[in-house]
C-alpha cells in the first residue's frame, strides 16, 4: 500500500475520533472504521487487523472509564472474560483462512445487516441498578455469550459493542450504563486477543493503526463521559445513516 497523503490521514483521523465516540456511547464504532479502511484500498484481512489495533485503544479507554465510575465489577465476569478470549482467538483464526475475494463481498453485507438491526431492534428495558444473581444459570449465560460474541469480534468485529450491550440488558436485566460497562470490558478483551492473533499472522498496518488508535482513544474518552452523563439515544440516527451509506457503497463496489 502506498503512503497516504496528509489530507487522507486527517480524514481517517476524524472518522476514527467519531468512531471512538460512537463506540463508547452506543457500540459499533467499527462499522465506521472498517469501511473507511477498505475504502482506501486495504485488503480485507489487513483492514480487519489494522482496525483491531486502533479499536483496542478505544475499548481500553472506555473500559477503564466505566471501571473508574464503578459501572463494572471484574470479579463477577471472569467466566465471560475467559469465554470471550477463547471465542476471539477462534474467530480470528477462522477468518484468516477465508479468501480475500469472499471477504470483500461478505464484509459490506455484514456491516449493512448490523446497521439494519440497529435501526429496527428495540433494546429491552434493563432498569435494575443491581448485578445479576450469582448462580449456575447466570454462569452458563456468560460462557455462551462470551464464546459467541468473542468469536464474532475475532472474525468480523463491527457492531460487537452494541451486541454486548443489548444482550446484557436482555439476559441480565441490567440498566444501559451497567450493560455498557460490561460491554466495553469484554470488547477490550476480544479486541486485544484478536489483535495479538492478527499481529502473529502479519495482518496489521502498524503506522495507520496507531494513528487511528490515538484518535479513537480521544473519541472514546469524550464518548464515555457523554454516555454516562446523557445516555446513548442521541447518537443513533446519525450513526445508522453514516454506516448504512458506507456499507451500501462498499457492497455496490464489491458485487457490481
Amino acid at each position: 500500500m502506498e503512503m497516504l497523503d496528509p489530507t487522507m490521514l486527517i480524514i481517517l483521523g476524524l472518522v476514527a475520533f467519531a468512531a471512538g465516540f460512537i463506540d463508547a456511547v452506543a457500540g459499533g464504532g467499527g462499522m465506521l472504521t472498517v469501511p473507511a479502511l477498505l475504502s482506501i484500498g486495504l485488503p480485507p484481512h489487513l483492514a480487519l487487523g489494522t482496525n483491531k489495533l486502533s479499536a483496542t485503544f478505544a475499548s481500553s479507554t472506555a473500559a477503564f472509564t466505566y471501571y473508574k465510575k464503578r459501572l463494572f465489577t471484574p470479579e463477577f465476569w471472569y467466566r465471560s472474560f475467559i469465554a470471550t478470549l477463547i471465542g476471539a482467538i477462534s474467530g480470528t483464526l477462522v477468518v484468516n483462512v477465508i479468501s480475500t475475494d469472499w471477504l470483500e463481498k461478505l464484509l459490506p453485507l455484514i456491516i449493512l445487516a448490523t446497521a439494519i438491526y440497529t435501526i429496527f431492534h428495540k433494546s429491552p428495558k434493563g432498569n435494575s441498578n443491581d448485578m445479576p444473581n450469582f448462580d449456575v444459570k447466570t454462569h452458563k449465560k456468560q460462557v455462551i455469550q462470551g464464546l459467541t460474541l468473542g468469536f464474532y469480534d475475532g472474525a468480523i468485529g463491527p457492531g460487537t459493542g452494541a451486541f454486548w450491550t443489548v444482550s446484557n440488558m436482555a439476559l441480565y436485566r441490567m440498566n444501559i450504563l451497567l450493560s455498557s460497562g460490561v460491554a466495553k470490558a469484554m470488547n477490550f478483551t476480544s479486541n486485544f486477543t484478536s489483535l495479538v492473533t492478527f499481529a502473529i499472522l502479519g495482518h496489521i498496518n502498524w503506522a495507520l493503526g496507531l494513528t487511528m488508535g490515538l484518535c479513537l482513544m480521544a473519541g472514546a474518552y469524550v464518548g464515555a463521559h457523554s454516555a454516562i452523563r446523557f445516555g446513548a439515544a442521541f447518537i443513533r440516527p446519525v450513526f445508522v445513516t453514516v454506516v448504512s451509506v458506507m456499507a451500501i457503497k462498499l457492497a455496490y463496489e464489491a458485487w457490481f
